[in-house]
Protein backbone atom coordinates (compact mmCIF):
# COMPACT_ATOMS: atom_id res chain seq x y z
CA UNK A 1 0.00 0.00 0.00
CA UNK A 2 1.18 3.60 -0.83
CA UNK A 3 0.33 7.07 -0.81
CA UNK A 4 -0.92 8.89 -3.39
CA UNK A 5 -2.35 11.81 -2.15
CA UNK A 6 -2.69 14.34 0.80
CA UNK A 7 -5.05 16.72 1.00
CA UNK A 8 -5.91 19.48 3.67
CA UNK A 9 -9.78 20.51 4.06
CA UNK A 10 -10.88 24.13 5.34
CA UNK A 11 -14.13 25.48 6.00
CA UNK A 12 -14.54 29.54 5.30
CA UNK A 13 -17.12 28.46 8.97
CA UNK A 14 -14.97 27.25 11.36
CA UNK A 15 -11.31 28.54 10.48
CA UNK A 16 -9.35 27.24 13.49
CA UNK A 17 -10.01 23.89 11.76
CA UNK A 18 -8.28 21.55 9.74
CA UNK A 19 -8.31 18.79 8.15
CA UNK A 20 -5.91 16.46 6.66
CA UNK A 21 -7.53 13.45 4.14
CA UNK A 22 -4.12 10.44 3.06
CA UNK A 23 -5.30 8.63 0.39
CA UNK A 24 -3.39 5.42 -0.62
CA UNK A 25 -3.29 3.56 -4.01
CA UNK A 26 -6.22 0.76 -2.04
CA UNK A 27 -8.77 3.59 -1.46
CA UNK A 28 -8.30 3.72 1.86
CA UNK A 29 -8.57 7.66 3.10
CA UNK A 30 -7.37 8.32 6.36
CA UNK A 31 -8.75 11.25 8.19
CA UNK A 32 -7.02 13.69 10.70
CA UNK A 33 -6.92 16.99 12.51
CA UNK A 34 -5.91 19.70 14.52
CA UNK A 35 -7.05 22.73 15.88
CA UNK A 36 -6.33 26.90 16.56
CA UNK A 37 -3.21 27.90 14.63
CA UNK A 38 -4.68 26.23 11.56
CA UNK A 39 -3.22 28.57 8.96
CA UNK A 40 0.54 27.40 9.35
CA UNK A 41 -0.61 23.94 10.15
CA UNK A 42 -2.00 23.53 6.80
CA UNK A 43 0.75 24.97 5.31
CA UNK A 44 3.33 22.65 6.89
CA UNK A 45 1.50 19.96 5.64
CA UNK A 46 1.30 21.13 2.31
CA UNK A 47 4.83 21.87 2.41
CA UNK A 48 7.09 20.22 3.84
CA UNK A 49 5.09 16.96 5.16
CA UNK A 50 3.27 15.77 2.29
CA UNK A 51 6.33 15.59 -0.19
CA UNK A 52 7.73 13.86 2.29
CA UNK A 53 5.04 11.50 2.45
CA UNK A 54 3.91 10.88 -1.27
CA UNK A 55 5.41 6.93 -2.14
CA UNK A 56 5.25 5.78 1.07
CA UNK A 57 3.97 3.38 3.04
CA UNK A 58 0.95 4.45 5.62
CA UNK A 59 1.46 1.02 7.70
CA UNK A 60 4.57 2.02 8.88
CA UNK A 61 3.31 4.87 11.36
CA UNK A 62 6.27 4.85 13.21
CA UNK A 63 8.91 5.73 11.09
CA UNK A 64 6.87 8.17 9.80
CA UNK A 65 6.38 10.17 12.23
CA UNK A 66 9.86 10.36 13.27
CA UNK A 67 10.50 10.83 9.40
CA UNK A 68 8.05 14.06 10.12
CA UNK A 69 9.81 15.64 12.87
CA UNK A 70 12.86 15.28 11.03
CA UNK A 71 11.65 17.16 8.07
CA UNK A 72 11.32 20.48 10.23
CA UNK A 73 13.80 19.29 13.18
CA UNK A 74 11.17 20.87 15.93
CA UNK A 75 11.32 21.45 19.00
CA UNK A 76 8.81 21.42 21.68
CA UNK A 77 7.49 25.20 20.49
CA UNK A 78 7.08 24.20 17.30
CA UNK A 79 3.33 24.90 17.84
CA UNK A 80 1.96 24.84 13.99
CA UNK A 81 4.41 22.09 13.25
CA UNK A 82 3.29 19.74 16.06
CA UNK A 83 0.14 20.00 15.09
CA UNK A 84 0.88 19.18 11.37
CA UNK A 85 2.16 16.31 12.54
CA UNK A 86 -0.79 15.37 14.49
CA UNK A 87 -3.16 15.77 12.03
CA UNK A 88 -1.24 13.54 9.57
CA UNK A 89 -0.29 11.05 12.42
CA UNK A 90 -4.25 10.75 12.68
CA UNK A 91 -4.67 10.07 9.71
CA UNK A 92 -2.23 7.11 9.43
CA UNK A 93 -3.24 5.49 12.10
CA UNK A 94 -7.32 5.43 10.79
CA UNK A 95 -5.28 3.79 7.28
CA UNK A 96 -3.88 1.24 9.79
CA UNK A 97 -7.46 0.15 11.81
CA UNK A 98 -9.28 0.25 7.97
CA UNK A 99 -6.76 -1.63 6.87
CA UNK A 100 -6.74 -4.13 9.13
CA UNK A 101 -10.29 -3.79 9.98
CA UNK A 102 -9.81 -3.29 13.41
CA UNK A 103 -10.70 -0.13 15.75
CA UNK A 104 -7.61 2.13 16.57
CA UNK A 105 -7.94 1.43 20.36
CA UNK A 106 -7.25 -2.48 18.96
CA UNK A 107 -4.82 -1.57 16.36
CA UNK A 108 -2.67 0.46 19.50
CA UNK A 109 -2.98 -3.02 21.48
CA UNK A 110 -6.17 -3.54 22.57
CA UNK A 111 -8.65 -2.30 25.18
CA UNK A 112 -8.41 -1.63 28.91
CA UNK A 113 -11.90 -0.65 29.51
CA UNK A 114 -15.19 -1.07 27.23
CA UNK A 115 -16.65 2.82 28.55
CA UNK A 116 -15.34 5.82 30.03
CA UNK A 117 -17.36 8.79 31.62
CA UNK A 118 -17.42 11.96 30.51
CA UNK A 119 -17.25 15.89 31.43
CA UNK A 120 -19.48 18.70 29.82
CA UNK A 121 -17.05 21.96 28.76
CA UNK A 122 -19.75 24.69 29.51
CA UNK A 123 -19.27 25.97 26.09
CA UNK A 124 -21.75 27.25 23.45
CA UNK A 125 -21.46 26.60 19.58
CA UNK A 126 -19.73 29.64 18.99
CA UNK A 127 -16.68 28.55 21.73
CA UNK A 128 -16.23 25.81 18.97
CA UNK A 129 -16.58 27.87 15.76
CA UNK A 130 -14.76 32.01 17.01
CA UNK A 131 -15.18 33.02 13.04
CA UNK A 132 -16.71 35.95 14.15
CA UNK A 133 -19.90 35.73 11.36
CA UNK A 134 -22.68 35.17 14.04
CA UNK A 135 -23.41 32.46 11.94
CA UNK A 136 -23.30 28.87 12.40
CA UNK A 137 -23.19 28.29 7.87
CA UNK A 138 -22.61 24.66 7.58
CA UNK A 139 -24.52 21.39 5.80
CA UNK A 140 -27.49 20.71 7.07
CA UNK A 141 -27.73 19.43 10.81
CA UNK A 142 -27.29 15.21 11.36
CA UNK A 143 -29.39 12.87 13.24
CA UNK A 144 -28.24 13.75 16.38
CA UNK A 145 -28.25 17.50 16.62
CA UNK A 146 -30.32 20.10 17.14
CA UNK A 147 -30.58 23.65 16.42
CA UNK A 148 -27.73 25.80 17.12
CA UNK A 149 -28.12 27.62 20.65
CA UNK A 150 -29.92 24.89 22.47
CA UNK A 151 -27.05 24.53 24.69
CA UNK A 152 -25.33 27.94 25.79
CA UNK A 153 -23.64 26.41 28.37
CA UNK A 154 -21.23 29.52 28.39
CA UNK A 155 -23.65 32.26 29.05
CA UNK A 156 -25.74 29.57 31.31
CA UNK A 157 -22.63 28.90 33.83
CA UNK A 158 -22.07 32.37 34.40
CA UNK A 159 -25.60 33.71 35.02
CA UNK A 160 -27.25 30.09 36.46
CA UNK A 161 -24.62 27.63 37.55
CA UNK A 162 -27.04 25.83 39.15
CA UNK A 163 -29.54 25.49 36.69
CA UNK A 164 -26.33 24.00 34.12
CA UNK A 165 -25.73 21.50 36.79
CA UNK A 166 -29.09 20.48 37.28
CA UNK A 167 -29.84 19.69 33.04
CA UNK A 168 -26.34 17.90 32.85
CA UNK A 169 -27.07 15.60 35.50
CA UNK A 170 -30.67 14.86 33.95
CA UNK A 171 -28.73 13.72 30.83
CA UNK A 172 -26.59 11.40 33.24
CA UNK A 173 -23.64 13.82 33.16
CA UNK A 174 -21.89 14.36 36.52
CA UNK A 175 -18.97 16.57 36.00
CA UNK A 176 -18.65 20.36 34.29
CA UNK A 177 -15.45 22.70 33.70
CA UNK A 178 -16.32 26.05 34.20
CA UNK A 179 -13.98 29.27 34.15
CA UNK A 180 -15.40 32.73 35.60
CA UNK A 181 -12.45 34.32 36.71
CA UNK A 182 -11.25 34.59 33.30
CA UNK A 183 -13.25 37.68 32.89
CA UNK A 184 -11.84 39.89 35.46
CA UNK A 185 -8.32 38.48 34.19
CA UNK A 186 -8.23 41.86 31.75
CA UNK A 187 -8.48 44.47 34.36
CA UNK A 188 -5.38 43.86 35.43
CA UNK A 189 -3.70 41.83 33.13
CA UNK A 190 -3.73 38.95 35.88
CA UNK A 191 -1.55 40.95 38.01
CA UNK A 192 -4.03 41.03 40.78
CA UNK A 193 -7.77 40.05 41.82
CA UNK A 194 -10.11 42.03 44.08
CA UNK A 195 -11.88 40.23 47.22
CA UNK A 196 -14.67 41.66 45.09
CA UNK A 197 -14.00 39.74 41.68
CA UNK A 198 -12.86 37.01 43.68
CA UNK A 199 -16.32 36.81 44.95
CA UNK A 200 -18.18 36.95 41.76
CA UNK A 201 -16.00 34.56 39.85
CA UNK A 202 -16.68 31.98 43.28
CA UNK A 203 -20.43 32.75 42.45
CA UNK A 204 -21.28 29.80 39.85
CA UNK A 205 -19.26 27.28 42.12
CA UNK A 206 -21.47 28.38 45.06
CA UNK A 207 -24.74 28.15 43.20
CA UNK A 208 -23.82 24.53 42.09
CA UNK A 209 -23.29 23.45 45.30
CA UNK A 210 -26.60 25.23 46.36
CA UNK A 211 -28.82 23.51 43.86
CA UNK A 212 -27.34 19.81 43.46
CA UNK A 213 -24.62 19.86 46.07
CA UNK A 214 -21.92 17.51 45.74
CA UNK A 215 -23.75 15.36 43.17
CA UNK A 216 -22.21 17.50 40.81
CA UNK A 217 -17.68 17.22 40.19
CA UNK A 218 -16.53 20.89 39.30
CA UNK A 219 -13.87 21.39 36.75
CA UNK A 220 -12.04 24.66 37.56
CA UNK A 221 -9.79 26.46 34.67
CA UNK A 222 -8.17 29.15 35.07
CA UNK A 223 -6.31 29.69 31.56
CA UNK A 224 -2.75 30.62 32.89
CA UNK A 225 -3.78 34.01 32.99
CA UNK A 226 -2.57 34.98 36.41
CA UNK A 227 0.54 35.54 38.21
CA UNK A 228 1.36 33.38 41.71
CA UNK A 229 -0.14 34.99 44.52
CA UNK A 230 -3.18 36.02 42.37
CA UNK A 231 -3.87 32.35 41.25
CA UNK A 232 -2.58 31.17 44.48
CA UNK A 233 -5.85 33.17 45.81
CA UNK A 234 -8.08 32.01 43.63
CA UNK A 235 -7.19 28.31 44.29
CA UNK A 236 -7.51 28.61 48.19
CA UNK A 237 -11.08 30.11 48.26
CA UNK A 238 -11.87 27.50 45.54
CA UNK A 239 -11.39 25.16 48.24
CA UNK A 240 -14.36 25.22 50.11
CA UNK A 241 -15.89 24.33 46.90
CA UNK A 242 -13.99 21.33 46.31
CA UNK A 243 -13.17 21.59 42.88
CA UNK A 244 -12.06 17.96 41.34
CA UNK A 245 -9.03 19.81 39.68
CA UNK A 246 -7.70 23.13 38.71
CA UNK A 247 -6.46 23.48 35.63
CA UNK A 248 -3.53 25.92 34.26
CA UNK A 249 -3.26 27.80 37.28
CA UNK A 250 -0.05 29.17 34.85
CA UNK A 251 1.62 28.81 31.75
CA UNK A 252 2.73 25.02 31.15
CA UNK A 253 6.62 26.44 30.45
CA UNK A 254 6.69 27.73 34.24
CA UNK A 255 7.35 24.63 36.66
CA UNK A 256 7.99 25.92 38.97
CA UNK A 257 5.00 27.94 39.24
CA UNK A 258 3.01 24.87 39.34
CA UNK A 259 4.83 23.60 41.41
CA UNK A 260 4.27 26.26 44.21
CA UNK A 261 0.73 26.19 43.55
CA UNK A 262 0.36 22.69 43.90
CA UNK A 263 2.49 23.02 47.33
CA UNK A 264 0.09 25.52 48.60
CA UNK A 265 -2.76 23.62 47.66
CA UNK A 266 -4.80 20.09 48.18
CA UNK A 267 -6.86 20.41 45.04
CA UNK A 268 -5.47 18.92 42.58
CA UNK A 269 -3.06 21.31 39.88
CA UNK A 270 -3.78 19.78 36.45
CA UNK A 271 -1.47 20.50 33.23
CA UNK A 272 -1.68 20.89 30.26
CA UNK A 273 -3.48 20.13 26.84
CA UNK A 274 -1.18 23.02 24.75
CA UNK A 275 1.94 21.08 25.26
CA UNK A 276 3.82 18.68 22.07
CA UNK A 277 5.68 15.89 22.46
CA UNK A 278 5.87 13.66 25.35
CA UNK A 279 9.23 15.10 26.55
CA UNK A 280 7.38 18.70 27.03
CA UNK A 281 5.56 16.72 30.51
CA UNK A 282 8.47 15.01 32.27
CA UNK A 283 9.72 18.24 34.14
CA UNK A 284 6.35 18.79 35.59
CA UNK A 285 5.81 14.95 35.89
CA UNK A 286 9.32 14.59 37.60
CA UNK A 287 8.82 17.54 40.02
CA UNK A 288 5.21 16.53 41.22
CA UNK A 289 4.05 19.98 39.78
CA UNK A 290 0.74 18.53 38.44
CA UNK A 291 -1.37 15.59 39.89
CA UNK A 292 -3.33 15.25 36.41
CA UNK A 293 -1.76 14.98 33.35
CA UNK A 294 -4.06 16.50 30.24
CA UNK A 295 -3.03 16.00 26.43
CA UNK A 296 -4.89 16.95 23.56
CA UNK A 297 -3.87 14.30 20.56
CA UNK A 298 -4.32 16.85 17.59
CA UNK A 299 -1.76 19.12 19.45
CA UNK A 300 0.58 16.53 21.24
CA UNK A 301 1.76 14.14 18.01
CA UNK A 302 -0.97 12.24 17.25
CA UNK A 303 -1.95 8.75 18.85
CA UNK A 304 1.75 7.71 18.47
CA UNK A 305 2.72 10.68 20.83
CA UNK A 306 0.15 10.96 22.87
CA UNK A 307 0.44 7.27 23.85
CA UNK A 308 3.97 7.83 24.77
CA UNK A 309 2.46 10.73 27.03
CA UNK A 310 -0.08 8.66 28.92
CA UNK A 311 2.64 5.74 29.60
CA UNK A 312 4.70 8.93 30.78
CA UNK A 313 2.07 9.89 33.32
CA UNK A 314 1.27 6.68 34.53
CA UNK A 315 5.27 5.39 35.34
CA UNK A 316 4.79 8.50 37.18
CA UNK A 317 1.37 7.15 39.29
CA UNK A 318 -0.40 10.34 37.39
CA UNK A 319 -3.98 9.71 36.01
CA UNK A 320 -4.26 11.43 31.81
CA UNK A 321 -7.79 12.58 30.28
CA UNK A 322 -7.41 13.35 26.97
CA UNK A 323 -8.69 17.37 25.82
CA UNK A 324 -11.80 18.09 23.62
CA UNK A 325 -13.13 21.13 23.47
CA UNK A 326 -11.63 21.19 19.96
CA UNK A 327 -12.98 18.73 16.63
CA UNK A 328 -15.19 15.73 16.28
CA UNK A 329 -11.79 13.91 15.04
CA UNK A 330 -10.19 14.64 18.44
CA UNK A 331 -13.22 13.33 20.13
CA UNK A 332 -13.22 10.21 18.83
CA UNK A 333 -9.61 10.14 19.22
CA UNK A 334 -9.23 10.56 22.88
CA UNK A 335 -12.28 7.97 23.30
CA UNK A 336 -9.76 5.19 21.53
CA UNK A 337 -6.58 6.23 23.78
CA UNK A 338 -9.02 6.37 27.13
CA UNK A 339 -10.08 2.56 26.06
CA UNK A 340 -6.55 1.48 25.74
CA UNK A 341 -4.64 3.36 28.36
CA UNK A 342 -4.73 2.46 31.77
CA UNK A 343 -4.63 5.46 33.56
CA UNK A 344 -7.49 7.21 31.59
CA UNK A 345 -10.01 8.20 34.02
CA UNK A 346 -12.37 11.02 32.09
CA UNK A 347 -12.80 12.03 28.74
CA UNK A 348 -13.65 15.67 27.96
CA UNK A 349 -16.93 16.35 26.02
CA UNK A 350 -18.90 19.90 24.81
CA UNK A 351 -22.73 18.94 24.42
CA UNK A 352 -22.73 22.45 22.45
CA UNK A 353 -20.46 21.13 19.79
CA UNK A 354 -21.53 17.66 19.68
CA UNK A 355 -25.39 18.25 19.07
CA UNK A 356 -25.04 21.71 16.98
CA UNK A 357 -21.14 21.98 15.41
CA UNK A 358 -19.90 18.35 14.91
CA UNK A 359 -22.42 16.34 13.04
CA UNK A 360 -22.54 19.16 10.20
CA UNK A 361 -19.23 17.75 9.97
CA UNK A 362 -18.47 14.15 10.47
CA UNK A 363 -21.27 11.41 9.05
CA UNK A 364 -20.90 9.73 12.33
CA UNK A 365 -20.78 10.73 16.00
CA UNK A 366 -19.31 8.78 19.10
CA UNK A 367 -21.94 6.70 20.92
CA UNK A 368 -22.62 8.86 24.80
CA UNK A 369 -25.15 7.67 26.71
CA UNK A 370 -26.04 8.57 30.26
CA UNK A 371 -22.53 10.39 30.99
CA UNK A 372 -20.99 7.75 29.51
CA UNK A 373 -18.39 7.59 26.32
CA UNK A 374 -18.28 4.15 24.88
CA UNK A 375 -15.95 2.48 22.73
CA UNK A 376 -15.94 2.94 18.99
CA UNK A 377 -16.65 -0.08 17.27
CA UNK A 378 -15.75 1.11 13.46
CA UNK A 379 -12.60 0.21 11.81
CA UNK A 380 -10.10 2.78 11.97
CA UNK A 381 -10.96 6.47 13.75
CA UNK A 382 -14.49 5.81 12.96
CA UNK A 383 -15.78 8.73 11.37
CA UNK A 384 -15.32 10.40 8.20
CA UNK A 385 -15.96 13.96 6.60
CA UNK A 386 -19.49 14.17 5.15
CA UNK A 387 -19.76 14.50 1.06
CA UNK A 388 -21.93 17.43 1.52
CA UNK A 389 -19.77 19.10 3.74
CA UNK A 390 -16.69 18.34 1.15
CA UNK A 391 -19.08 19.90 -1.81
CA UNK A 392 -20.06 22.83 0.03
CA UNK A 393 -18.55 26.01 -1.46
CA UNK A 394 -17.55 27.42 1.73
CA UNK A 395 -14.79 24.54 2.03
CA UNK A 396 -11.52 24.30 0.30
CA UNK A 397 -9.66 21.54 -0.34
CA UNK A 398 -5.94 21.40 -1.16
CA UNK A 399 -4.64 18.31 -2.71
CA UNK A 400 -0.96 17.41 -3.01
CA UNK A 401 -0.45 14.32 -5.36
CA UNK A 402 2.56 12.50 -6.63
Amino acid sequence: MRIIKVETVRTVNIPRWVWVRVHTDQGIIGLGESTGVSAPTEAHIRTELAPYLLGQDPMQVGRLHEGMQERGRIGPNGIAEWRAISAVDIALWDIVGQATGQPIHQALGGRVRDSIPIYNTCADWRYAVRSGSGALNLSTPGEQETAAGRYDDLQGFLTDAGAVAESLLDEGIGAMKIWPFDQFAQKTNGQHISLEDLNKGLEPFRKIRERVGYRMEIMAELHGMWNIPSVVRIVKALEEYEPYWVEDVTTPDNVEGLRQVQDRTHLPVLGSETLAGAEAYRPMLSSGAIRILMFDTTFVGGFTEARRVMSLAESHKVPATPHDCNGPVNLFAGIHLCMHAPNAFIQETTRAFIHEVYGRVVDRLPRIENGVAYAPEDPGIGTALRDDFLADPATVITAIEA
